[in-house]
Parts: structure tokens; sequence; C-alpha cells
């Protein structure tokens, strides 16, 4: 398949080249990001400030886990975790910035003109210029920031302008404006953030504001049955097929293509967004074939915005213990196997996905070297969250496919126009629809396959939807959102 189907366009992901990988760092800002207390033991942890009657504190990331030390990590002890890089276009004429898309954040934020001029002098970037923009408005009174536990802070003004994804254009879409960046951001890669996740976790104060994929639905830039964003973060180890192990994220439609060279059939589970993420059931995980259970009610979030994949101690446990030589090791807060390890003595990992079980790929096992001839996993402890974080470590060996709610009502409000939520897609109430055996998603007009989801009370339609020749049946309930996976998947059980 060409690149561009009616138009639209793969946004190719640009790997980050002075990305340094490290383990520990990835970790602590994952810990400053999600603020969770560490079960295991090393130099880092998330220290509980007393709080004070009447005002509130945040919980930074500090060194020193088994004192009562409390101090905030340096900026150089951690790091955002913005290995993968977009470009967008903004405003008329278009300025292309790179940005960071982020599954775990609904904010739209860009470097702007609004910083000042240590800021804007900082090497690398791109910075967004409102005023050389024929379509930008200001959303008078609106502001927004983003604060994480270790401190990192962003926040500014807010204004509309037109931007474009993958040749699919948003008119008047919500641009959060930076004006303050704390350090941890401006000695961070690229030219801000684009968010992927539900509009309920959006910072735009008074009013939260709407995604550019909520706008993309709200403005019938892609038609009902192309409602659809998906995600194929590449990996080294296709480096030498056709695409060399492009990534690239699609709005509109599905790379068939990416679906044909995968060998593997699409695979749905319900998304969950009462969080505002792209949270899914994973009540499961195997090693070399053990099942490693974890509660029935144990769910996921697929994030683009972080490295590591974070799961209990007990699958973290289960996965070091099948390599030979592996170990926790305390000075890197993490679990460290040898470097020389061959793919042979690496263990073959699934982690759940609703009812499916998704292999990690082995090459993604290993993050980074720790500099004595060991590895950081890829795998990690999630500490006391209650939920896992899949990344990259996941994320490298499957095609993400997302359909987005499919209803919402567009109100307007003022100035802020349709830019102002006024619905709330976290409510399953707001957006549920009725799956039955007449919806059929098409992948795309050049071909005929087609994949159907049926709500588990059409059971009845079964027969009679295998009747019309449909090629492949996936149950799923979904309310609200669907998702699709397509890599190495084998189905399991229900529970």
């Amino acid at each position: 398949m060409a690149d561009t189907l009616q138009g639209l366009q793969k946004i190719n992901i640009i790997p980050n080249k002075n990305y340094k990988k490290s383990g520990t760092k990835s970790y602590v800002h994952l810990l400053s990001k999600w603020g969770f207390e560490p079960t295991m033991p090393g130099p880092y942890g998330q220290m509980v400030k007393a709080l004070e009657e009447g005002e509130k504190h945040e919980d930074p990331a500090s060194r020193d886990f088994q004192t009562t030390k409390i101090g905030e990590v340096p900026a150089e002890d951690i790091q955002n975790d913005s290995l993968y890089l977009c470009p967008v276009q903004i405003g008329s004429p278009a300025q292309t910035l790179y940005l960071d898309f982020y599954t775990g954040s609904s904010d739209l934020w860009v470097w702007s003109t609004l910083l000042d001029s240590s800021a804007r002098s900082q090497p690398g970037h791109t910075t967004y210029d409102p005023s050389n923009s024929s379509t930008f408005k200001s959303m008078n009174g609106a502001s927004w920031e983003i604060r994480y536990g270790d401190n990192s802070h962003a926040s500014g003004a807010v204004g509309t302008d037109t931007i474009t994804l993958g040749g699919l254009a948003v008119e008047s879409q919500a641009i959060e404006l930076a004006k303050d960046l704390s350090d941890q951001f401006l000695q961070s890669p690229g030219d801000g953030l684009l968010g992927l996740a539900f509009g309920s976790i959006n910072t735009v104060q008074p009013n939260r504001v709407h995604t550019p994929v909520e706008n993309l639905i709200l403005q019938g830039s892609i038609p009902t049955s192309s409602q659809v964003f998906a995600a194929k973060l590449g990996s080294w180890r296709d480096a030498n097929e056709d695409d060399q192990g492009q990534g690239f994220y699609t709005f509109g439609y599905i790379d068939q293509d990416t679906i044909t060279a995968s060998g593997q059939s699409l695979a749905w589970t319900p998304i969950s967004s009462s969080s505002g993420f792209w949270q899914f059931t994973s009540a499961q995980s195997t090693v070399n074939g053990t099942t490693v259970s974890q509660s029935s009610r144990n769910t996921a979030i697929a994030d683009t915005g972080t490295t590591l994949a974070l799961v209990s101690d007990a699958v973290c446990e289960a996965v070091y213990s099948a390599i030979p030589n592996a170990y926790y090791d305390y000075n890197s807060q993490g679990w460290v196997y040898p470097e020389n390890t061959p793919l042979s003595d690496l263990p073959v990992v699934t982690i759940a996905v609703g009812q499916h079980q998704v292999i990690i790929q082995k090459e993604d096992l290993g993050f980074a070297s720790v500099g004595d001839g060991n590895v950081y996993g890829g795998i990690q402890s999630r500490g006391n969250l209650p939920f896992d974080i899949l990344g990259d470590t996941f994320l490298k060996g499957i095609y993400a496919i997302i359909v987005p709610a499919q209803e919402t009502e567009k109100k307007m409000d003022g100035d802020q126009g349709a830019n102002t939520r006024t619905d709330d897609w976290s409510n399953p109430t707001a957006v549920q629809r009725r799956v039955d055996a007449r919806d059929v998603f098409e992948i795309d007009e050049t071909t005929e396959r087609h994949v159907l989801s049926v709500n588990d009370e059409c059971q009845e339609c079964l027969d009679d939807v295998k009747g019309q020749g449909i090629e492949r049946v996936v149950e799923m309930l979904v309310v609200g959102t669907r998702a699709r996976f397509a890599g190495e998947v084998e189905e399991i059980g229900r529970s």
C-alpha cells in the first residue's frame, strides 16, 4: 500500500538521536510521573510529605529510599522518556514542530514565543510563534499547567489554531502555549507533546478542551467508518525488512500492509475510559508457558510515553528467574541480566490484553546497559501501583489500533466555541452505542477483509453473520471505545 490513502499519510516516527538510554533514570521518571511507592529497595523512593491542613503538596521522588531524607531529584538524575518524536504542522502558514505523541496525556502543548529568551535559546527546539499564523486566536482567560511529583512542571496560555495530522486538518484546535518550563522540560528533546488520551484528564482551566482526536471526529475530518488512529513504534529487530523497522502513526485509516506482514489476526479488547487512559483488563502473564496469575481485576495502561513495562513484582520475579544470572540490583533500582545472554536463553514472556496473550519480543527484554556487563531489563516493578503500565518494551511488538467513541455532543460555549468540553467522554453512558452484527468496520477501501465487533447481547446474531461470509468474527462488548492489536497473539480462555 502506498503511504497515502485518499490524501491521508503516515506520520513517521523519528527516533530521538540524542536520547541516551538509562534504565534507572527512566524508572525514576516513571516514579515521579505516576507517584507510586517502590516495593523493591533502591536509592530512589517516593517520599511522602506531611500534609499541612488546608494546603496541598506534591510528593517528590527522592533519593535515599531507606531513610527519612526528603529532597528533590536533580534534573540530571531524571529524564523524560521522549524516545520518539513526530512532525506536526501548526498554523497558517504551517510551522512544523516535533512532538511526543503520548497516550498518557490529553494535552497538546508546545514550546512558544511566550517563553523567556533563555528558554528559547535552548538548542534543538522549534518554537511556535502564534503571531506568524493568520489562523491563531487567543482563548482569553484560559490557562494550563502540568506538574509532576518531582516538581517538574510546564504551564502557560491557550489559543486555537489549525493543525495537520497525517493529511487531516483540525481547525480551531486548542494549543497550549508554554510560558514556563522547569529544568527537566528544558533539557528534554522535542518541541512539546500531543496527547492521545481521553479529554477528561486535560489540564486546561477553567474549562477542559477537546483533544485533536476528539476534534477530528467532531469536525467530520474522518468519516464514521474511519474513526481510528493506530501506532506502530517499530523495532531495531525489523531493520532488515522493507520498511527498515520504520515506526509511524496513522489517523483515519489502518495500514493493511502492517497487518499482513505480522502474519497474525486482529485481536480485540474492551477499553475502559474511566481513568482517562487507554486501560484494559490484563489478568494473566506467562513465562515460558507457565502462567503467572494475577487478580481477575488487574488492568494495564498502554502508554506510548513510557519506555519500560511496569508490572507486578510476581511477574518480574518469574521473568528474571528464567534468565541465567539475572538479579535485582539495588544501585540500579531494577532487575538486570548479563548483556551477552543469547536470545535462546531468554524466556518467552506474554502479557494479557483482554482475553489474548501478547508476546514481548525477546530483543526488547533488555533496555539499556548499566556499564558493568549487565543490561537493565525492559520489564520492571510497578511498585504499589494498582495497574500495569505497558510502554515501548511491550508496544514495539504490536500494531495498536484505537477506535475512539463514535458519539459525542458538539456544544458551543461562548468565545471558546467547539473547543470547550461540555460532554464527558469518561462517562460510558455519554458515549455508549449498541454494537451489533451490522456494525462492520472496513479496514480500507482496497481490501475486502472486514472485522466485526459483536455485543455479548447479540450472541444470537453470530450464525447469521457467519452465513453472510464475513471472514472473521471477534466477540467483544465495547462501551465508548474499541481497540485492536495485531502482533504475536494467542487466545486464552475466559476466566
